[in-house]
């Protein structure tokens, strides 16, 4: 429909858009971008490279999404970047495509990036994550399902977030954040996150299994293998297997607490 498409538009004729997609004035589609139906481009948003979107996601105004990575290794290949369905990128959020060919950068479904955020090269994001104004990721970073990133934070590159963890404002992290847990500061845990676990649904008695594991793990006085091991035989909840099986992954090491929950009221 034509009439969707603001005069002042640029859209390469190869460009692949669905006859649903909206875009606004001065928007610039690239060549190897396909947009899916629904998708809604909004002003000044420029689309880039090999970049795959799904449907109803809507790009505010100043976005920058597939541009190259801001990595010296990279020679100007034609990497990918792909995006889900039902996304929101505020104004001015910059997603980088992959720096190699049999990698792409990754964006799930129903994520929500606030304005100023930045996701670089290779980064994998699951579906229902919540990245607040400012915060940065580097490359390679993964961050699972229902993670919530607050304002300003800062994710080293190769770093994992676990499913349902939090970071606080203006924290910063080198190392994985385990599933479940809230980061604040520099490379520091302090409990649990409550709220996201009774907003998913998470039982109480799975929580009370999770704050026992969470204790035994990072707050007791045994060796963490030690610790893991018997923490292996002793709790099989879905929620202390998903927390167990990501932390007996980390190559970086995780976060370490703090000694006292800043967090949990349970």
């Amino acid at each position: 429909m034509p009439e969707l498409i603001h005069k002042t538009a640029i859209i390469h004729p190869k460009a692949k858009l669905d006859a649903s997609v909206r875009v606004g004035p001065f928007a610039v589609i690239d060549e190897g971008v396909e947009l899916g139906a629904n998708c809604i481009v909004g002003p000044h948003v420029y689309l880039t490279g090999q970049t795959k979107i799904g449907v109803n996601n809507s790009f505010h105004a100043g976005c920058v999404i597939g541009d190259a990575p801001q990595d010296l290794k990279y020679k100007n290949e034609p990497t990918c970047l792909r995006i889900g369905d039902g996304n929101v990128f505020r104004e001015h959020v910059t997603i980088h495509r992959s720096n190699k060919l049999e990698e792409d950068t990754v964006i799930g479904s129903n994520n929500f990036l606030m304005a100023n955020s930045h996701v670089a090269h290779n980064c994998q994001l699951g579906n229902n994550i919540i990245i607040v104004n400012g915060a940065l990721l580097a490359g390679h970073v993964t961050v699972q399902d229902r993670a919530f990133i607050s304002g300003n934070c800062l994710i080293h590159q190769f770093t994992r977030i676990g499913t349902l963890a939090m970071m606080q404002g203006g924290s910063a992290i080198s190392k994985d954040l385990p599933p479940f847990c809230v980061a604040l500061r520099d490379n520091e845990m302090c409990g649990l996150n409550v709220v996201g676990l009774r907003r998913a649904n998470v039982s109480a008695q799975e929580r009370a299994e999770l704050k026992r594991l969470y204790h035994l793990l990072f707050r007791g006085s045994k060796n963490f293998h030690d610790a893991l091991a018997e923490a292996k035989r002793e709790f099989a909840s879905a929620s202390a297997k998903i927390l167990l099986e990501f932390v007996a992954n980390a190559k970086r090491g995780v976060c370490a607490d703090v000694g006292r929950d800043l967090n949990s009221n349970e």
